[in-house]
């Protein structure tokens, strides 16, 4: 919910009268009376694409991400401020970002002299929003900017989505022309930036913070039904790697043994769960055409593709490739296809 409040304030910094925008974009104005309260991730996502018609800024989100700050993020922003340096501060956002963002989050990977940040939906079976990707882009860029106090530009930016018409922009923004149209949403940097010391960097108040996060990210992880809970931490730790049952009981801290128990009494078990949401993921990804199998195979974490092959058609009754091809002559069909 914090996130409403560097909405609200680049709509009051540029004339809006924040109450007209809640009255149009039916937002209950109370909300923010709980900023620790959580928005469902699409009634976000509306809120946002509301504020862009409002404003009539089709760059909404890319502005937006000039106004939020690191306060906002609480205590994940209070972690990245005492950081030491802006690599810990990077590794920081990752590992605790489900505190401000449950829907997207940030991977990052050495490649060469360069550090590759990738920006995706925890879900991919979710369609990404354009201003939410392009917020995110800029408000790291500037959170980066601001901890080392000192200019940090990408080397490259790459979006999935196509770009808005006011393209000179993004270069204003970003410092570089961003290329569109891609396969992931990626900041390119350079690797001497990992290095860079944090200005306001302090180990004291960082533990302080980091053991406040820790316990905030237990809360929420337990907050929930344990079926809900493990399947979401499951899709989180996909990216990486394919959890086990002893990585998952670790997580939310209970025995393996417990943990079977209590999802047998939820009607499930941690192999059918994780399961399933290896198969979510799988139609996610072959609905995108630019994954062939190979690479679905690998993000998914299966042996050779064959062994992915193998259980797609025990989970569908077809083959991955029939499957892609049913999507393709329903699409043309006008027909949606349903994935769950």
């Amino acid at each position: 919910m914090a996130f409403l409040i560097p909405m609200m304030r680049g709509l009051l910094r540029k004339g809006y009268d924040w109450a007209d925008f809640c009255t149009v974009a039916s937002v209950d104005m109370n909300m923010l009376q709980d900023v620790e309260s959580r928005l469902p991730e699409e009634e976000f996502t509306r809120i946002v694409t509301e504020a862009a018609r409002y404003t009539g800024d089709e760059l909404f989100g890319l502005h937006q991400g000039q106004e939020v700050t690191l306060s906002d993020l609480g205590v994940l922003g209070y972690v990245m401020m005492h950081s030491k340096t802006i690599g810990e501060a990077l590794t920081t956002y990752q590992k605790y970002n489900m505190l401000a963002c449950g829907g997207y989050n940030a991977a990052y990977q050495m490649d060469g002299e360069d550090i590759v940040i990738r920006l995706y939906a925890v879900n991919p079976a979710v369609a990404l929003s354009r201003h939410c990707i392009e917020d995110m882009a800029s408000s790291l860029c500037y959170a980066m900017k601001g901890l080392a106090g000192k200019q940090i530009g990408p080397k490259e930016v790459a979006f999935c989505h196509e770009p808005g018409q006011n393209i000179n922009e993004y270069a204003h923004v970003f410092g570089v022309m961003p290329k569109f149209r891609q396969e992931q949403n990626i900041l390119r940097m350079s690797q001497d930036i990992w290095d860079y010391p944090v200005l306001s960097s302090d180990s004291r108040l960082k533990g302080v913070f980091e053991a406040i996060a820790e316990e905030a990210k237990h809360r929420l992880i337990q907050g929930a039904k344990l079926t809900d809970k493990l399947y979401h931490w499951i899709i989180e730790s996909m990216p990486a790697r394919f959890p086990s049952l002893q990585e998952a009981a670790m997580a939310i801290r209970m025995s393996a043994r417990s943990l079977q128990a209590k999802l047998k009494q939820e009607g499930t078990s941690y192999n059918r769960l994780a399961n399933r949401v290896r198969r979510e993921l799988a139609l996610g990804y072959l609905a995108n055409p630019e994954y062939n199998m190979a690479e679905i195979a690998y993000l998914l974490h299966f042996s050779e593709p064959s062994a992915f092959q193998s259980t797609f058609k025990k989970w569908m009754g077809m083959s991955p490739g029939q499957y892609r091809l049913m999507l393709k002559e329903r699409a043309s069909s006008g027909e949606v296809l349903a994935s769950s």
